[in-house]
């Protein structure tokens, strides 16, 4: 099992220093999430809550991912970055290459994209997206940046993009892992079809397992059950080593959380944080391995 901090909630201030501590005591990776902007009024329900409201109150920060991974990449050597998620069909497929393969290249290969298609329509109409299009979108989105990150001429001729021979570098040394987040059917086949790993919800451990033998089944279905997947998952009821391993024997691989809680609760200071990073991998983290 590997271990990895969620960023989210975090000022972004205290996220440099949070992602030394990080290193420094042995996590394998940290998480962004990602609001472009955060309105009033909502005209869609939040779909992970019972009441359909958000999770977090206005004037959270929510920095850009790519270019904290940037910055984070600079101040550290080992440690890996993802999201969870990164809303793909929010945006152009060429922007997006370029930003992850940019992270890719600068940080020596440590980015993972994690993507999901989104629930806010209010964001989709800001940026000039359309919402009802957006499964769609993803999937050729999905096919077309493994193609630029090549960094050889390609092309595409799809429905939805179409783009005659061209390249785009710099391109990584390595490949880019994506996996695919949600919690509906169409999430999980597409990360059956077009993704090399999943990431659940704040989720019953018992529901993370039954998707993850979803999932997998659906693999075979597309031929794809001999290729390496990565589960990350945030159980709602597992927070010992044993509950840990259970999730790890079902074929999860990553266990996404914030430390701090834990040990400072939910409005910690920074050196508090710090203190949850070292304290849990000292209670967890070398204990599993």
């Amino acid at each position: 099992m590997k271990f990895v901090i969620s960023m989210a909630f975090c000022k972004s201030e205290e996220i440099l220093p949070l992602a030394r501590a990080a290193e420094d005591h042995g996590w394998d990776a940290i998480t962004f999430s990602d609001h472009i902007v955060h309105p009033e009024r909502i005209t869609t329900a939040y779909p992970y809550t019972e009441t359909g409201e958000r999770r977090w109150e206005a004037f959270t920060e929510w920095p850009d991912p790519w270019v904290t991974i940037g910055a984070c990449a600079a101040v550290t050597k080992r440690i890996r970055f993802t999201n969870n998620v990164f809303v793909l069909p929010i945006r152009n497929p060429f922007q997006v290459a370029k930003a992850v393969s940019t992270a890719a290249v600068l940080s020596n290969n440590r980015v993972t994209l994690t993507i999901g298609v989104g629930w806010s329509r209010d964001e989709y109409e800001l940026m000039g997206q359309d919402f009802h299009t957006r499964g769609k979108r993803c999937d050729e989105m999905l096919e077309i940046l493994p193609l630029l990150w090549t960094g050889e001429m390609v092309e595409y001729h799809g429905k939805y993009y179409d783009f005659d021979r061209l390249e785009m570098n710099p391109a990584p040394s390595a490949p880019i892992p994506v996996w695919v987040g949600g919690i509906s059917a169409a999430a999980h086949r597409r990360a059956a079809r077009l993704g090399d790993g999943w990431i659940s919800d704040l989720q019953s451990s018992d529901e993370i397992l039954q998707t993850v033998a979803t999932i997998q089944a659906m693999r075979e279905e597309y031929g794809r059950s001999e290729r390496p997947f990565e589960v990350m998952a945030s159980p709602n009821d597992a927070w010992e080593i044993e509950g840990y391993k259970r999730l790890h024997a079902g074929g999860v691989t990553h266990l996404m959380t914030m430390p701090w809680v834990f040990y400072h609760g939910e409005t910690p200071t920074l050196e508090q944080k710090i203190d949850g990073i070292q304290r849990f991998a000292d209670d967890i983290i070398t204990k599993f391995r």
